[in-house]
């Protein structure tokens, strides 16, 4: 038995107490009766589906937009946030995140489609505050790339210093993650003497590896289907099928239950993918990376399968030599769902300035580009009916900017999850001050404590 030193307890003891005592005051306080009214008024408003909206009023009611226009009178108790000179567009949604999970990889076998990124969710991680100051309030967050097919995502919200069930985005469709190429073969690592690498090593290999599951997931299936058949018809001392927690999932996407996320970077392996998901009926949501997908946009576009790139990050490895930076341009333009994503809990503060480049990049207009971090996330995870765009009687996720949120020099003020503030730029800002007198006041009194030798 390993004893922990006293100071060492004390310390984690305090440390754990400064988390749960700061993190409520960081995110938005819990309301009895359910979030106050908010009135934006007066601000350019980006509906991203409806144009562009300026002097326009913004009424948030019960967690949801409950009128959009001028002239719109304050409910009693409402706040009211002036926003004259500012923007307002729906919350930034990520579409390819890895934030607040405390393990990413369950790398051990090439099928792990029972794990579950939902068990290990860490609703005080530092980047889900970072990510709300970048008007970020949805996001989901995939496993690793290490199988070819992974385990099942988790699609949140960011309510920062809240518990992570009451994170879950109630009602979204669940996903799981599936991988190509060299982040599975794991052609750059070392098998050390006397372990066996593990399979597939090949992009054959991965091919297999699909079609092998989805055959046992296939007659798995067929094994339930006829026990409910049978027990339906009134037999009796029938034995169900054992329960088989790796081919579950996998009937669901047979099934069209649980969306496929599928990281991929070359063509030829993307079209595999397609054509083994079309010889087994089930749809690819969405292909992740994809860096190569403007070499095979038009089959892309005709299995369904939505895009999820990169602004401009290619060539850090051999498989992303051929990216290009139009990639998200050229995958629009074929008619597919395409957009931006971080993969980085750093990158998702900037996804506002991925958009804008890709007006450049792609001759975007500026809903095309807005629509690549808002609504066409929404799509890819199958929300888009709560969020996306600021429409009545959506979800009330909003972002407001000091500017034009495609602008270099604009930043988020306020970023507002079902109708509650969980980033005001005004309240950050008096925390952080209350905080350094705190600082202060501390050290001055340690100064003066004696040292015990």
């Amino acid at each position: 038995m390993t004893l922990t030193h006293p100071l060492r307890m004390i310390l984690t003891v305090r440390a754990a107490a400064f988390v749960l005592a700061v993190a409520p005051a960081l995110g938005a306080q819990a309301r009895p009766g359910g979030p106050q009214p908010i009135l934006i008024r007066n601000a350019t408003v980006m509906t991203v589906t409806k144009g562009t909206l300026p002097n326009t009023d913004v009424l948030l009611e019960n967690g949801r937009i409950a009128r959009i226009g001028s002239g719109i009178s304050a409910p009693a108790g409402a706040q009211v946030i002036d926003a004259t000179g500012k923007y307002v567009m729906p919350g930034i949604i990520d579409a390819h995140s890895h934030m607040m999970s405390d393990a990413i990889n369950e790398g051990s076998l090439s099928v792990t489609s029972m794990v579950r990124i939902e068990d290990v969710l860490n609703p005080t991680a530092p980047n889900i505050y970072r990510a709300l100051a970048g008007g970020v309030t949805s996001l989901i967050i995939l496993h690793g790339s290490a199988n070819t097919i992974g385990g099942q995502s988790a699609t949140v919200k960011l309510k920062h210093g809240r518990e992570a069930s009451e994170m879950m985005f109630k009602g979204a469709p669940p996903g799981i993650k599936f991988a190509l190429g060299e982040n599975v073969t794991r052609k750059s690592s070392t098998v050390q003497p006397g372990q066996q690498r593990r399979y597939p090593a090949t992009r054959m290999g991965q091919e297999e590896v699909l079609r092998d599951a989805f055959t046992r997931a296939r007659e798995y299936q067929r094994e339930w289907a006829d026990y409910r058949a049978r027990t339906g018809r009134g037999e009796r001392n029938l034995i169900a099928p054992r329960r088989d927690l790796e081919l579950e999932p996998l009937v669901e996407v047979l099934e069209g239950k649980r969306l496929v996320h599928g990281h991929s970077y070359r063509a030829d392996e993307i079209h595999m993918l397609l054509q083994v998901a079309d010889e087994f009926g089930f749809k690819v949501k969405t292909l992740q990376h994809v860096l190569e997908g403007y070499k095979v946009a038009p089959e892309i576009a005709k299995h369904g399968a939505g895009a999820s790139t990169f602004a401009d990050n290619w060539s850090y490895k051999i498989e992303a030599y051929d990216a290009i930076p139009h990639n998200a341009a050229i995958l629009t333009r074929a008619g597919v769902v395409t957009t931006l994503n971080s993969d980085s809990d750093e990158r998702v503060r900037r996804l506002n300035i991925d958009a804008a480049k890709m007006m450049r990049y792609g001759d975007l207009t500026e809903d095309e580009a807005l629509r690549l971090i808002t609504y066409n996330a929404a799509i890819q995870l199958g929300v888009q009916d709560r969020v996306g765009s600021l429409e009545v009687g959506k979800d009330a996720d909003v972002a407001i900017w000091s500017g034009h949120p495609l602008s270099v020099y604009s930043s988020a003020e306020t970023t507002i999850i079902d109708g509650e503030v969980f980033f005001d730029k005004q309240r950050d800002k008096q925390m952080r001050e209350r905080k350094a007198q705190e600082r202060l006041a501390l050290e001055g009194r340690n100064r003066q404590t004696p040292v015990v030798p």
